[in-house]
């Protein structure tokens, strides 16, 4: 009886500071739901269930390629190359079942491995050189594109069996696929990052590289497990996204990583470095996403929702400029 006292209250405390912490961007969230939910011209349409389940689809991808760049923006880096990763993915994952006739959950984890390689190709180019993240994912990122059109000669690779289709596409119950993969990738990103030496090593790092070398952390280490699991979590976005779109696409996950880094920005993690949470992507993942629907349901031209999904990062990054300042003046 005690312990289960016990396990309520920590519950209790631990979702107080959960909403202590978040709570700019949860009520950021609740009105932008709250006026897709009223207004006339989106209310009939947003509210179905066919609509939450299809804004739960896309977040979900986009929130696998988030937890990995929670880790990596939380070191003090970026990672430009996941969106490139996601069509790589993809397209050898379905060019496995079509053209070699391999079955579909090898195809599958060749995918995902494929994924974690450009991850660890990352990594070690990072940790080993002085040459900064941004120059070595912009490459790696040209690289996975151009090698996605290479392989597919710049035409999709399509599989139409029900069986490839399910993990993207299908339901367990009432429950799509992406969706309880997703709640499985973010039970162990939160494990990793909070119960974890490996999580605490991330913060160090992100916080005072000089500091983390001198109290024995493995800096290098660190970086490059940290963009191997980036890249992980691209390659498992990559055969999902194939799979919800019935074929691997060389053009897939353009502009990929600028909507991962908009999720985490706006979850309240700092661009430089050592703080953040998976909990407050979680909800810069959703406010993305039901922004993106609600532009769509609102027949806003596409060309402005780049404007607008571009002056909400800035919102977020200017916020977390003025956040760091203040902090700088205690």
């Amino acid at each position: 009886m005690a312990d289960q006292m016990i396990k309520q209250s920590n519950v209790r405390k631990n979702l107080t500071t959960y909403f202590k912490e978040n709570m700019g961007i949860l009520i950021a969230f609740a009105v932008l739901y709250l006026f897709l939910a009223i207004n006339p011209a989106t209310t009939e349409s947003f509210l179905t269930r066919q609509n939450m389940f299809n804004v739960l689809r896309q977040i979900s991808t986009n929130l696998y390629l988030a937890c990995g760049m929670t880790m990596v923006i939380i070191l003090g880096g970026i990672d430009l190359s996941v969106g490139s990763i996601v069509a790589l993915s993809g397209c050898v994952s379905a060019a496995c079942v079509v053209r070699y006739g391999m079955p579909i959950p090898v195809a599958l984890v060749i995918g995902i491995i494929l994924g974690a390689a450009f991850g660890m190709i990352n990594g070690l180019v990072i940790c080993k050189t002085t040459i900064p993240p941004f120059i070595v994912t912009l490459a790696t990122m040209d690289v996975a594109r151009g090698l996605a059109y290479v392989y597919t000669g710049g035409s999709p690779v399509r599989v139409v069996t029900k069986k490839w289709q399910f993990i993207g596409a299908g339901y367990v119950g009432m429950i799509p696929t992406p969706v309880i993969i997703l709640v499985i990738i973010l039970i162990v990103t939160a494990f990793l990052m909070n119960k974890t030496r490996f999580g605490r090593h991330i913060y160090a790092v992100g916080g005072n590289v000089q500091a983390a070398h001198f109290s024995g952390i493995s800096v290098k280490k660190v970086k490059f497990w940290v963009y191997s699991f980036s890249g992980l979590m691209a390659g498992i976005s990559g055969v999902v996204l194939a799979s919800r779109m019935y074929s691997g696409q060389p053009t897939a996950g353009n502009g990929a990583e600028m909507d991962a880094i908009a999720a985490v920005v706006v979850g309240g993690t700092s661009m430089s470095g050592g703080s953040g949470k998976i909990g407050g992507t979680i909800i810069g993942a959703l406010i993305i996403g039901f922004l993106n629907n609600g532009l769509n349901l609102l027949n806003v031209n596409s060309f402005w929702q780049y404007v607008v999904k571009g002056l909400v990062i800035l919102l977020a990054v200017f916020v977390d400029f003025l956040r760091n300042k203040n902090k700088g003046k205690k």
